[in-house]
């Protein structure tokens, strides 16, 4: 049975069997049976973290450290709102940092950019995710959208439908129009100053 670790890009944590290619936490969400709990996050710092850190192995949602959490790759680990981890990741972690303050023109310190992520992730007072809207002829590549009902990444002239297994055939980006984003608006923002996220295989 699969547990419920499989973060969509809407935000979802899911049970599903599909594979991520990349690791994370929002802190500690999981009981002692390995199920979630009603929160789902502890604090506001979400990460996301290289599957193999120092030959270092562990077994998920033990302990009382953190939950672990899975995404498909970057792209949907940034449209559910993480940040690359400062500490397993530090060369992304940095030109993320780097990339934040050119792109908002305010200082790029852990604490602050996790407090304006949170703020643009989540409707206030709820546990839904907040989109926005905005011309999709203008989103950078790495950029979820909601587009048929459906996620999709924006890349280049494309769009690739989101599966958990991996992305779809392409579909031709509209010229015009505006569209649901998933991705949080300073990370949009992140992404257009030239963060370039890790893009699973099947959409390259």
């Amino acid at each position: 049975m699969p547990l419920q670790n499989r973060v969509l890009p809407t935000g979802e944590i899911v049970a599903i069997p599909a594979r991520g290619t990349l690791t994370g936490n929002r802190g500690i969400i999981h009981r002692d049976d390995q199920t979630l709990g009603a929160s789902r996050w502890s604090h506001q710092a979400w990460i996301c973290c290289t599957l193999d850190w120092q030959g270092r192995k562990r077994q998920v949602m033990t302990g009382r450290k953190w939950t672990e959490l899975f995404f498909l790759d970057e792209a949907v680990a940034l449209a559910a709102g993480h940040r690359p981890c400062g500490y397993c990741r530090r060369k992304a972690y940095q030109r993320f940092q780097q990339l934040w303050a050119k792109a908002t023109g305010t200082p790029a310190k852990a604490p602050k950019m996790d407090r304006q992520l949170h703020q643009a992730r989540i409707v206030p007072g709820s546990r839904k995710q907040h989109r926005h809207a905005a011309p999709i002829a203008t989103l950078p590549d790495g950029t979820l959208i909601e587009h048929r009902d459906q996620p999709h990444l924006v890349r280049g002239r494309h769009l690739f439908a989101f599966s958990p297994e991996g992305y779809h055939a392409p579909l031709t980006r509209p010229a015009s129009g505006e569209a649901c984003v998933l991705t949080p608006a300073p990370i949009v923002a992140v992404l257009r100053a030239g963060y370039h996220p890790q893009i699973n295989p099947s959409a390259l």
